[in-house]
């Protein structure tokens, strides 16, 4: 099996190396055993469609951001680390990895790792905390509908109208952050795991600097790539507010 390593996205600096065995786990949905005469080496998994169904996990929308958040910078999975030669920044770089297998979360080493029951080999490591329930049960269902790169033109409004700390801000930084910037896990000396530590780097212009890639600050996700438009528009929004504890 190969290894692979996930992190949280906004860190000052990661070197990290972890080891890991192998082990099979019982999925989280069911497995259709007619899945096991599928060929899927001439299916064309590019697909597109308008408008989005909700029942389909869409790569781009869907699975890529929790790849970008946790694993696709530098020191692990972006081109320039290729940790274990495992790439995770594009769909053709996941698939080109071989840690999935469409149709089969039991031969998908990536799912393996996410629900490994064993700290020492489990991903992300710790300190760094499992991924949700909902982010596992995400790429399980994208994988098990054929790990395709399904597409769609849905557009998504961003409310800037109240954005609360305990909700937008709390879960963005709960997507790619917290994991290292934690009282266990202060990368660069910054935690974001309490409203205390957060209004600092929000009062002193750390946080907009770094999320919005301003020339004077550290790009955040450090070697990654940069959060989504509407997460920078919300921080600054909040920031603007004087970063209130709502």
């Amino acid at each position: 099996m190969k290894q692979i390593v996930f992190f949280g996205g906004l860190i000052l600096a990661v070197t990290i190396a972890v080891s890991m065995g192998s082990c099979v786990h019982d999925p989280l949905f069911p497995m259709d055993d007619d899945m096991d005469d599928v060929d899927t080496m001439d299916m064309d998994t590019t697909i597109t469609g308008d408008p989005c169904d909700s029942t389909v996990v869409y790569f781009e929308r869907d699975v890529l951001p929790l790849f970008q958040t946790n694993c696709a910078f530098s020191g692990c999975h972006n081109e320039a680390s290729a940790q274990e030669d495992i790439i995770l920044t594009s769909y053709e770089n996941v698939m080109n990895s071989d840690v999935v297998e469409a149709f089969r979360l039991d031969n998908s080493d990536l799912y393996e790792v996410l629900t490994e029951d064993d700290e020492d080999k489990r991903m992300p490591p710790p300190p760094a905390n499992r991924l949700s329930s909902e982010d596992i049960n995400t790429i399980a269902e994208w994988i098990l509908q054929g790990a395709t790169n399904a597409t769609c033109d849905e557009e998504e409004e961003c409310d800037l109208t109240m954005v609360n700390y305990s909700e937008e801000i709390v879960s963005i930084l709960q997507g790619g952050c917290i994991s290292c910037h934690n009282q266990s896990t202060a990368s660069g000396g910054v935690r974001l795991d309490n409203y205390e530590q957060v209004a600092v780097v929000a009062g002193n212009g750390r946080l907009l600097g770094a999320v919005s890639w301003s020339p004077d600050y550290i790009n955040m996700p450090f070697g990654g790539t940069q959060i989504d438009d509407c997460y920078i528009n919300q921080i600054e929004t909040w920031i603007d507010a004087g970063f209130p504890n709502n």
